[in-house]
């Protein structure tokens, strides 16, 4: 059976380096051939090498189109520690910079196109955390460009956009169910 040759560029090495030393310091002993590929994907933007393979693949057969810069994988585990198994967020970060990528893991949770009254927001940011304070995500949502309202707050839409390489990663990380 041939080898499907799988093109592999990025366009910052220096963030590709970085990304690798911080996964192999994480670790104990050397990776083996898989972990090291999947180590590439992650450091490449995808969640594994099997989703990497798959979206290389994918199409019509024309090399996919370069990733950007590698997420910051440290920043993402920090974050996804506020998380649970369930991809629920279980505390609210003290830092300003994962409280804002935990939102985006929140927004990819939240149904597009769909249309929310003030109390089924609330009740979906319940559904969805577990911390126990809806407003505070609410408005912090809304403050960070995730989420409109209109001026009598009894409409609230999820804002469709291209999430950061972090939020994107995170939002991988936490599963089926977000994104």
């Amino acid at each position: 059976m041939p080898r499907t040759l799988l093109p592999f560029s990025v366009e910052d090495i220096s963030a590709l380096a970085r990304s690798l030393r911080d996964q192999l310091a994480a670790r104990t002993d050397p990776p083996g051939h898989v972990e090291m590929l999947n180590m590439l994907a992650r450091a490449a933007g995808d969640r594994n090498f099997q989703q990497f393979r798959a979206r290389t693949t994918a199409g019509s057969g024309a090399p996919p189109a370069p990733p950007g810069p590698p997420p910051d994988l440290a920043l993402v585990a920090r974050t996804a520690r506020h998380f649970d198994a369930e991809g629920r967020l279980a505390s609210w970060p003290a830092r300003t910079s994962l409280q804002a990528l935990a939102l985006w893991g929140l927004w990819s949770q939240v149904q597009p196109g769909r249309s929310f009254s003030e109390i089924g927001f609330n009740q979906r940011l319940n559904e969805i955390s577990r911390i126990g304070d809806p407003a505070l995500l609410r408005r912090s949502m809304f403050n960070q460009g995730l989420v409109s309202r209109t001026e009598d707050c009894r409409d609230y839409r999820r804002i469709e956009q291209a999430p950061s390489p972090e939020a994107l990663a995170l939002i991988r990380r936490l599963g089926p169910g977000s994104g």
